[in-house]
């Protein structure tokens, strides 16, 4: 059972003891941490709120309400909701902040909450090391009887969002509905059984959903990987369908499915998004080291310069604002159009694919060809108390002095073949992402292979 408390947030597992797991407690020192620092900063006494549907959501909303109104802050309600409609609800609502109650990708026994600031942004590093500050010194004022905050629900923000991402020029809603595409979509049992469909259906496709009911009930592990994605992948075939859409459960990440039932592959997401931007508006991209090189080679290809950041949205938004990028994202099928919002927005990347596909004329496993092929192995090492990280990349700097690394962001080693080997302690569990990648899968395997037996050498005692 796990609590990890970082910048962006706090994310744990349900039940168990306090500081140990997410427990009502450690909800309510969060939430008061992160409101103090909102009447703080903004002098805004008002934030929005949403939530994924996750069995444990409804009990954390109402924690996360009734210690919000204890400040004396106005709260909108959302209701369930996705990551990214509360994103564009903050600003548009004019409120100080947002909080989004969502473990995205992680399985139903865990829970968290996600801090975005006035802009509808993930709160910087700075923000974050502050609400972290004030968990910890416990320094909150609550609101007398007469100042307490009020609560009010708004149902529709889906249908808003949505209407937001169907009037963006790039999106050409009357060639997809000419298309008349045949859609099976995973909505694995969350919010996105709410919001993808409507949006499919108002670009006129034909949907057939499967894991609908938003219960938290996940019919499989939530993270959109391959191995997961089985269900909808046999449905593609039999239902004759063009694509699949598979979100994780707060959906701002998105993986597809082409119509041979084979994977689209979730790093080229954010690759054939840009692809299609790139063609309509020339310029800078961005994704996170962790993603593959072949965002790189299409930016180039379009006449854009390509830029790295270090994994995290925050991270990847501060580069996209300094270079001016049109588009950026994460190589987990996080899309991030400016032209909408600085935040991941799998609906408005399935508009931009699908618009894409409509004007191409062609199948979706054709589009994939068209992209240089890399093929990424995406592995990890769990975390105990007994490992020395910074010993770990310390010794591993060493070994390979003679290749080009970046420290940015963990350890990146990228080999004079030019194949690379990312190694980073991942912000929301306790483990060691350990990801490389090639253009052959078994050399992408032997890499990982590689340098996971160099861990364990150097783990091992003197």
């Amino acid at each position: 059972m796990t609590l990890i408390k970082s910048i962006s947030g706090i994310r744990g597992t349900i039940g168990g003891s306090k500081g140990e797991n997410l427990t009502p407690q450690d909800i309510v020192e969060c939430t008061a941490a992160f409101g103090t620092w909102v009447i703080r900063k903004t002098d805004n006494k008002k934030i929005i709120i949403g939530r994924d549907a996750r069995i444990s959501g409804d009990m954390v909303s109402q924690l996360v309400t009734s210690t919000l109104r204890g400040l004396g802050i106005d709260v909108i309600d959302l209701g369930l909701s996705t990551t990214p409609t509360v994103e564009v609800a903050v600003p548009v609502e004019k409120a100080g902040a947002g909080i989004i109650i969502t473990a995205s990708h992680n399985p139903k026994e865990w829970n968290a909450l996600k801090f975005v600031n006035h802009l509808g942004e993930f709160i910087s590093h700075q923000d974050g090391q502050d609400v972290l500050s004030l968990i910890e010194t416990g320094e909150i004022e609550y609101a007398s009887v007469d100042q307490l905050g009020t609560y009010t629900t708004i149902e529709d923000y889906i249908d808003r969002h949505i209407d937001m991402i169907l009037s963006l020029d790039l999106v050409n809603t009357e060639a997809i509905k000419a298309k008349g595409f045949r859609i099976v979509v995973d909505a694995v049992n969350s919010t996105g059984a709410i919001s993808v469909p409507p949006l499919l259906e108002r670009l006129g496709c034909e949907v057939t959903l499967l894991n609908g009911e938003p219960n938290g009930q996940f019919a499989h592990n939530p993270e959109p990987l391959p191995e997961n994605l089985r269900q909808l992948s046999d449905e593609v075939n039999s239902q004759n369908a063009h694509l699949g859409i598979s979100v994780d459960p707060d959906v701002d990440r998105l993986a597809l499915v082409c119509e041979d039932g084979e994977m689209f592959g979730e790093e080229y997401t954010l690759v054939a998004a840009a692809d299609y931007v790139l063609r309509k508006k020339k310029g800078n991209t961005v994704s996170n080291l962790s993603s593959t090189r072949a965002l790189w080679d299409v930016t180039e290809k379009m006449g854009g310069e390509y830029h790295p950041a270090a994994v995290g949205e925050v991270n990847v938004v501060t580069k996209m604002k300094e270079v001016n990028a049109v588009i950026g994202g994460e190589g987990n099928g996080g899309v991030i159009l400016p032209e909408l919002h600085y935040g991941r927005d799998a609906l408005v990347g399935i508009a931009l694919i699908l618009s894409h596909l409509a004007e191409l004329n062609m199948p979706i496993s054709h589009l994939k060809n068209t992209y240089p092929k890399y093929h990424i192995s995406k592995n990890k090492i769990q975390l105990t108390p007994d490992i020395d990280l910074d010993r770990i990349f310390e010794k591993l700097k060493r070994k390979y002095a003679n290749q080009n690394l970046n420290t940015i962001d963990g350890l990146k080693i990228v080999l004079d073949s030019g194949e690379w080997i990312h190694l980073r302690k991942s912000n929301t569990e306790p483990i060691i992402r350990v990801y490389t990648e090639s253009t052959s899968e078994v050399i992408a395997e032997n890499l990982a292979n590689k340098i996971k037996e160099d861990i364990k050498e150097i783990m091992v005692p003197n």
